[in-house]
């Protein structure tokens, strides 16, 4: 067990030194999944090498096993010999065996159900392996999210607390308002210049035009007073 003790601290280990450095939570996830896969295929070797162990003690259980029953073989043949100092000699090798096998078979038990155990662990560490994996695109987009939601906030936070961007604003749009109020009286005013200089023109003609009537008729008025003979 102590294999996904380990793998436990690791991870732990990584996610804290993750979340001290405060890096993106894109980068950090896929670190962890990276991470979380190493140490799965570690774990899977140290679990091999537990079965492996187990497999030996089978064996060697088994051995032992099938040595005691030649060794009582062979005692039974030494009786039907009618050699029984032989056959107590192979009962004793017998017996021996028997009590290895005894060993072994309590070691093969118990490593067996370590290796029970070990397999339960490690396939309940794929799985969340692997559920961690079905999160993680969607932990990322919420977490793009929620940076986006705070960049945001942070940038509304900063205009708000800055109102002289706004009463310069204010102050530039007063200004173009009131060149655009002098350029209209401007103009209004040569308008009215213009207006004034053609009155005045026509007022002139009109003046001269009176002038040279009233002097022609004063003209032709005097010419009727003189004598014919006088022109």
């Amino acid at each position: 067990m102590g294999i996904f003790s380990k793998l436990k601290t690791l991870i732990s280990s990584n996610i804290n030194d993750a979340i001290s450095k405060a890096e993106k939570p894109e980068k950090m996830l896929n670190q962890l999944i990276i991470d979380m896969n190493e140490q799965l295929i570690e774990s899977k070797k140290a679990v091999a090498l537990a079965i492996a162990d187990e497999k030996k003690l089978e064996r060697a259980a088994a051995e032992q096993q099938t040595q005691s029953q030649e060794w009582e073989r062979r005692a039974m043949l030494a009786v039907q010999a009618g050699k029984d100092d032989l056959a107590k000699e192979a009962l004793l090798r017998k017996q021996e065996y028997v009590s290895a096998y005894t060993e072994y078979k309590k070691q093969w038990d118990t490593q067996k159900a370590a290796v029970e155990k070990l397999k339960m662990s490690l396939r309940d560490l794929q799985s969340k392996i692997e559920e961690a994996q079905r999160k993680k695109n969607l932990l990322i987009a919420r977490a793009k999210r929620a940076e986006a939601q705070q960049k945001i906030q942070n940038t509304m936070a900063s205009v708000a607390g800055n109102r002289s961007a706004f009463d310069t604003f204010d102050r530039m749009a007063a200004k173009v308002d009131q060149m655009e109020a002098q350029a209209e009286a401007a103009q209004e005013l040569e308008d009215l210049s213009a207006d004034s200089n053609l009155e005045k023109k026509f007022a002139e003609l009109e003046k001269s035009d009176a002038s040279a009537d009233s002097l022609l008729l004063e003209l032709k008025e005097k010419m009727k007073a003189l004598p014919d003979k006088t022109l």
